[in-house]
């Protein structure tokens, strides 16, 4: 049974959230991260495509934020960094990216992945669809829920242990610098452009579990999500529900796309919660579920807390993009030379 406004303090009145939704925001965010994420897609298609002509089609620049796409390399090179304090020249962009979105998940309770991943949007999307075709949101019974998100951590444990633990300096710094790693994003297209079977059974099949279990792969595979989720637990954001102004309408437990049950928790600590603060939007009652950051006495306004957020990732980014380190030290001609190399396929992955 719902509560009543009997339990609001006294002389204190209910009124109707008038706040207006960030949820559109976040719509408009995801879309211009995506679109810029085509752009660099199609650029960088253009670029191997000029270097694959041995420099006789139409001259085409790099776009170096297509490291962003390597996050192997961009975790080899935060060990480099860290061992070293070196950003190494080959895919710099890439380790400043995998920084910024740290930052960003650790500020913001993991919101790189509702405000900017396109994956992530497109996950969202196919959730959507999900539900009206089922008419309801489907989920996983808990019984096998909590095994399949064990997944990503057993997978973001391995990429840890065999980063951090096996590997030497040494061997860090030669697979930096090695020939596989340096068309390392050559070879991340090609995996598409030269698609095998096997993968595309495998893309087709997370795309169908996509449309039965929402975020199929974000919740229960992406390595990179789990690592973002455990910064959610020292994150300064909070999401606090006042208990005493709460009238139990389960309505933002109803709209959380992580399934966390709002509505029965004072403060939302979840690996889960992406911060896309739906549950805020959809609370009925205002000052009952709100945005703290630092400090739990003063809430934040949730379009500041956007714009910030926003700031704070694309704006890191353009700072570098703008004084460095962004680009990197392989000249168009080492391309051309390594291209030769990559067409007769004599680069393998130098890791053991």
């Amino acid at each position: 049974m719902a509560k009543t406004a009997t339990r609001v303090e006294p002389g204190k009145v209910l009124r109707r959230n008038e706040r207006k939704s960030v949820q559109k925001y976040r719509f408009y965010s995801q879309l211009f991260s995506l679109v810029v994420n085509i752009w660099i897609g199609v650029q960088f298609y253009l670029f191997v495509k000029y270097i694959g002509s041995q420099g006789a089609a139409e001259v085409i620049s790099r776009p170096p934020g297509v490291e962003g796409w390597l996050p192997i390399s961009s975790l080899v090179s935060l060990r480099y960094w860290l061992n070293t304090g070196i950003i190494n020249g080959i895919h710099p962009s890439g380790l400043i990216i995998f920084a910024v979105i740290l930052l960003t998940a650790w500020l913001f309770k993991k919101g790189f992945c509702s405000w900017v991943c396109p994956i992530g949007f497109v996950s969202e999307l196919l959730g959507d669809i999900s539900d009206k075709i089922f008419r309801r949101r489907l989920k996983a019974p808990r019984w096998l829920d909590y095994p399949l998100r064990s997944l990503k951590y057993i997978l973001l444990a391995f990429f840890i242990y065999a980063v951090f633990i096996m590997m030497t300096p040494a061997s860090i710094k030669s697979f930096l610098y090695s020939n596989y790693n340096k068309v390392a994003d050559i070879l991340m297209l090609r995996f598409f452009t030269d698609i095998s079977p096997t993968a595309l059974i495998v893309i087709g099949s997370l795309f169908v579990l996509s449309l039965v279990l929402r975020g199929f792969w974000c919740r229960y595979l992406c390595p990179y999500g789990g690592l973002l989720g455990l910064l959610n637990f020292i994150s300064p954001t909070r999401i606090i529900r006042n208990e005493k102004s709460c009238i139990d309408c389960s309505a933002c437990s109803r709209v959380c796309p992580a399934f966390i049950k709002v509505d029965k928790v004072r403060e939302v600590r979840s690996d889960e919660c992406s911060g896309c603060l739906a549950c805020v939007d959809s609370c009925p009652v205002s000052e009952t579920l709100q945005v703290h950051l630092i400090s739990k006495k003063r809430p934040v306004s949730r379009v500041k807390w956007v714009a910030i957020l926003i700031l704070v990732f694309w704006g890191s980014l353009l700072t570098f993009k703008l004084f460095g380190p962004w680009q990197n030290d392989i000249s168009t001609q080492e391309y051309i030379h390594h291209m030769t190399a990559v067409e007769k396929g004599q680069y393998t992955h130098p890791m053991p």
